[in-house]
């Protein structure tokens, strides 16, 4: 009855929240079934995935809601039948992670073959699969471990896709969501940090893409890049503030790090400013925990040279903040007294884009110049 449900509303023109509240109501049925249902409708539902781009966008949307309430506190399913349930799919992450990254890497695929071939209307169906697929790629990002979507290569394919403006901000959630988790303490520490790391790369390589192209040609770079950029630079911050240890294990590393979110507070964007302020309000007002996160190994010649830093056991002390140069301090604080100024529509601000009654207005922005002082005061 449920396959017979969902075939129902397979079609191409099918409306979008038609599908949506299918895959929904599906899910629902599952989690008030049990998970002996779940068991025996997975197969279904992979063979389903196989039949064509649609199939696969709906089986996409099924596995995105089959979580919800499952693995987080929920009063209807607390219990035996939620550990129940929350086991059952924790025993299939086996199959349905490499099953989302195939649907991913297939559709992805044949999105832009159709497109070369001009069939249009093909390739919006897979693009829409793959926005689907990502959309359930990131609702297991929040609980799988990190080690298992490494493992099942869905951060490569994620990965892949931040070059591709029309799943980048979805990519790029991917990975938010991943690096404002921090590492467990029952993981096994080397895979874990080998697959943060990798996370760092990518968005290294990204963001640098981005910083070299907004200072060489700015002009060229239009609303929906600065809003990808910001959700990078917000998830470098996540990365930085939750996994530095990740990022200390090597100086030229930190060192490459730490420069680009300089970039970012040196940005005339004060969204892209604002966001690297978070990340250096963590480092230089919370030096404590730096101790904590402190893991500095392997080549540290770079902050011999950059640094007034003693030997191995003081860098393991300080952490980050061994890496903080005074070239760097110099350029914080230069940046902090020109963004202090207001806007008040009759002072010309240069190349800034200065702070305003309209931004404070908004949430994201909320107590920026408070911050911005405790900041220079910290």
């Amino acid at each position: 009855m449920t396959i017979n449900l969902i075939s129902d509303v397979v079609g191409p023109h099918e409306v979008w929240a038609l599908k949506s509240q299918t895959a929904a109501l599906v899910a629902e049925v599952v989690r008030r079934e049990g998970v002996d249902l779940w068991i025996t409708l997975l197969p279904s539902i992979v063979s389903l995935s196989n039949n064509g781009p649609t199939e696969a966008e709906l089986v996409a949307m099924i596995l995105r809601w089959l979580p919800e309430d499952i693995t987080i506190h929920n009063e209807d399913l607390e219990g035996d039948r939620r550990r129940s349930l929350l086991r059952g799919l924790t025993e299939s992450l086996s199959q349905i992670l490499p099953l989302l990254y195939s649907l991913l890497e297939k559709h992805f695929g044949a999105a832009l073959s159709e497109h070369a071939k001009q069939q249009m209307d093909l390739a919006k169906q897979h693009a829409g699969t793959v926005t689907a697929v990502l959309n359930a790629v990131n609702a297991y990002a929040e609980w799988v471990p990190v080690t298992d979507l490494a493992k099942y290569g869905l951060i490569h394919g994620c990965g892949s896709l931040l070059s591709y403006s029309d799943f980048r901000l979805h990519a790029c959630e991917f990975f938010k969501v991943i690096c404002q988790r921090k590492r467990p303490v029952d993981v096994a520490v080397a895979e874990y940090d080998a697959a943060m790391c990798n996370i760092f790369q990518v968005l290294m390589n990204i963001s640098q893409q981005f910083l070299t192209r907004s200072g060489m040609q700015p002009s060229s770079i239009d609303e929906s890049e600065y809003e990808f950029a910001s959700c990078v630079c917000e998830t470098m911050v996540a990365l930085g503030s939750s996994n530095m240890q990740c990022i200390l294990a090597d100086g030229a590393r930190t060192f490459q790090f730490l420069q680009q979110m300089l970039e970012y507070y040196q940005h005339y964007k004060i969204t892209l400013h604002f966001q690297s302020l978070l990340f250096w309000l963590v480092v230089l007002r919370e030096p404590s925990k730096s101790k904590s996160i402190a893991r500095v190994s392997g080549d540290n010649s770079a902050a011999g040279n950059s640094a007034s830093t003693g030997d191995l056991s003081t860098e393991k002390k300080k952490g980050v903040s061994v890496f903080v140069t005074d070239e760097i301090y110099s350029t914080i604080l230069d940046v902090s007294f020109k963004r202090m100024l207001k806007n008040n529509g009759s002072a010309t601000s240069g190349l800034l884009e200065i702070w305003s009654e309209e931004l404070e207005g908004k949430s994201d922005f909320c107590n920026y110049r408070t911050k911005l002082v405790c900041f220079l005061f910290s």
